[in-house]
């Protein structure tokens, strides 16, 4: 059921007199850069997914252990508060988003300071 030669340069023709010569080589840099970014979203789903996995066996394993003793809190300052809320940065993504680059590779963005 694959292709031959004979049914590849057939598709290829009917392609050249649909769009052109000028427009091939733009519409195979889309569909290139398409597929790229369909494989960085299901490798990206696949991630999530072990990553729920393992959320799940933590919850596990900690309804199984003892419950920790609570740390004491640092005083409040709002000074503090303050510089973090005008620190100048890219904000922090919602869990399950990513900056995607053009080529649809990951962006990974460390903290600004």
């Amino acid at each position: 059921m694959g292709f031959g030669p004979r049914e590849l340069l057939i598709l290829l023709l009917i392609a050249l007199v649909l769009f052109g010569a000028k427009k091939l080589p733009d519409l195979a840099r889309s569909i290139g850069r398409s597929a790229r970014i369909l494989k960085a979203e299901t490798k990206g789903l696949s991630d999530e997914e072990q990553e729920a996995q393992n959320n799940q066996q933590q919850a596990q394993a900690q309804q199984q252990a003892p419950a920790p003793q609570a740390a004491p809190q640092p005083p409040y300052d709002p000074q503090a508060q303050y510089n973090a809320q005008q620190q100048p940065g890219y904000p922090e993504l919602p869990a399950g988003q990513r900056i995607v680059n053009e080529n649809g590779e990951t962006v990974r963005r460390g903290p600004t300071a």
